[in-house]
């Protein structure tokens, strides 16, 4: 008879990295309710205690994939940002295209990030990576409308934030653009950053 296959060892490192790649897979592919402690265990080849080693609970789990999402946020900003090659009105937009092509390629984290729950798993490394992003929403209109009054920058940031990340949760969730083709659907979203910096240039007293 043959023996029953062992379950692969980790080491503690190992382990951790297996968790949050499984977790995330997972979480990708049956959204957050599907999401359970058990099963990333599963996937990792591991017994259903062992995640116990590094997340006391899921909430614990979550919020480590939310964070590394804050992070990926972040560096997709910024990519598009520089790939523009203009102005600062110009980064401004191409920030906003990188954070909708995040969310759109990665909606299920992307909801996970902005959960109405996502107090009840918020963590110090969570709220930091939450922060990079608030930063460069920030720089961006700093560099935008570097003489305006420090209250409408502070307006601006918010309105700049709340105009990006309201069109892409409304294509998400199929409110918006549900009949476009992918290249009229883009066009509408690359006309709302327009509009936005427009606005942000004139608040400004550009």
């Amino acid at each position: 008879m043959a023996k029953a296959k062992a379950e692969k060892p980790y080491h503690h490192g190992e382990l951790r990295e297996a968790l949050i790649v499984a977790g995330r897979k997972l979480m990708e592919e049956r959204g957050l309710r599907g999401f359970t402690l058990r099963e990333c265990a599963r996937r990792a080849s591991v017994s259903h205690a062992a995640p116990a080693h590094h997340f006391a609970s899921i909430d614990a789990l979550m919020a480590e994939i939310a964070a590394r999402g804050y992070h990926e946020l972040a560096m997709a900003m910024t990519a598009e940002a520089r790939r523009s090659h203009g102005t600062p009105a110009g980064r401004l937009v191409g920030q906003g295209v990188g954070y909708m092509a995040f969310a759109a390629a990665n909606s299920v984290l992307f909801q996970l990030m902005f959960s109405l729950d996502a107090e009840q798993f918020e963590t110090p490394a969570l709220a930091a990576a939450a922060k990079t992003v608030h930063a460069l929403h920030r720089e961006a209109i700093e560099a935008v409308i570097p003489d305006a009054p420090a209250e409408v920058k502070e307006r601006m940031v918010d309105f700049a934030w709340a105009s990006v990340h309201g069109f892409i949760t409304l294509v998400l969730e199929g409110q918006i653009g549900d009949k476009d083709s992918p290249r009229a659907l883009k066009a509408r979203g690359l006309a709302v950053l327009s509009a936005m910096v427009e606005t942000v240039v004139r608040a400004g007293g550009g």
